[in-house]
């Protein structure tokens, strides 16, 4: 069975690869065979990432990602897809056109959601360096240089603590001075070991930047367009919507969207939704198969895929919370999706021309 990972964030948005060229490296190296990227509001990594492909024999899968905002969900206090949330409503697009053939009122709908993205951060660490100085460091941060030396043009609230992460280590001769400068910042002892880089930036996304932190800034409603806008930027790229499961967490729990698998179906037809994926190590492998097989028992395309847009390096080949790899059923319904999306790449309609199209990519 081919191995597919359709869901991969790269430094196009924020991702724990260096560069496109470490993600396909590791996918090739791994096994990995289809690699989707699946950047926040971008689609600029796409030529990159399709080259890169041809040099390892690597099918490419062309995605996007949205924050998006459903009123009546808001309205209703309902939790779909972000748990912390109601209404607001994360949404992929898959198979997107390449080259790309997003252009008018749907272009500009995406440049100003990604321009008002970008001026959240920028506010974000205005306020940041107002604390800074407030408890008496003896540096601040540049966002025109965090923009230019760590992005590719989307800056996302990871690359402030990617950055402060960087500055204390730059002002810092040992792990204690490390230790003394997030003491001073936190108010308190850094709960993570200060030589774990993820460790560290995670907590100084969640102490400083999160809700409650010293460099908090609410989002604009700007920063969130209505689903049905989401929709329809994707549909003019090419795409297909697809709505990201949560599915269980750690605890067992589901959001109120999600908890009711036939209902949320049902919902997702009625909203114009064929396609759906889950970023497999949230899950167990009991719930992910009953998910996912319900799901494309009922029509939908179902695909997988890892994420990659935090600091932790993890395997790019697949595997559940619960076990190193995916049972062979997920592994089938996986790769049936990734031909679905590759058909519909190359304006096909059905799963056997697009596993066609990918078997001679790969071999």
């Amino acid at each position: 069975m081919v191995d597919v990972n359709a869901h991969l964030h790269t430094p196009y948005s924020f991702s724990a690869f260096s560069d496109v060229k470490q993600a396909l490296d590791m996918a090739a190296s791994e096994g990995v065979k289809v690699v989707g990227i699946n950047d926040f509001y971008s689609m600029d990594g796409y030529k990159e990432w399709k080259e890169g492909c041809a040099e390892r024999a690597l099918f490419p899968l062309f995605g996007i990602e949205f924050i998006s905002l459903n009123a009546e969900d808001q309205a209703a206090g309902l939790r779909v897809n972000d748990p912390n949330n109601p209404g607001r409503t994360y949404i992929s697009g898959k198979g997107l056109a390449y080259p790309v053939i997003l252009s008018g009122e749907e272009a500009r709908q995406l440049a100003d959601v990604k321009a008002e993205s970008n001026a959240q951060v920028e506010r974000m660490c205005a306020k940041l360096n107002e604390h800074l100085k407030a408890v008496g460091e003896e540096f601040t941060l540049d966002f025109a240089q965090i923009a230019r030396e760590l992005t590719h043009g989307s800056i996302r609230e990871r690359h402030l603590a990617k950055a402060l992460r960087l500055a204390v280590d730059e002002h810092s001769k040992c792990d204690n001075c490390k230790m003394n400068h997030y003491a001073k910042i936190f108010g308190q002892p850094a709960k993570s070991d200060v030589s774990n880089v993820a460790a560290i930036e995670n907590e100084i996304r969640s102490r400083l930047l999160k809700a409650g932190g010293a460099a908090f800034v609410p989002e604009d409603p700007k920063a969130f367009l209505p689903m049905t806008t989401v929709q329809r930027i994707i549909e003019a790229a090419g795409g297909i919507p697809t709505y990201p499961f949560l599915a269980d967490d750690a605890k067992g729990n589901f959001t109120d969207f999600e908890g009711d698998l036939q209902k949320a179906a049902d919902t997702l037809k009625k909203r114009g939704f064929r396609s759906v994926e889950f970023i497999t190590t949230r899950n167990t492998t009991a719930v992910l198969e009953q998910y996912a097989g319900y799901l494309e028992d009922e029509g939908f395309i179902v695909s997988f895929g890892s994420e990659h847009n935090t600091p932790a390096m993890e395997p790019i080949k697949l595997r559940t919370r619960d076990a190193a790899d995916l049972s062979d059923k997920l592994k089938a319904i996986n790769y049936r999706g990734a031909c679905a999306i590759a058909a519909h790449q190359a304006g096909l309609d059905s799963i056997a021309a697009g596993e066609e199209l990918i078997q001679k990519c790969i071999k």
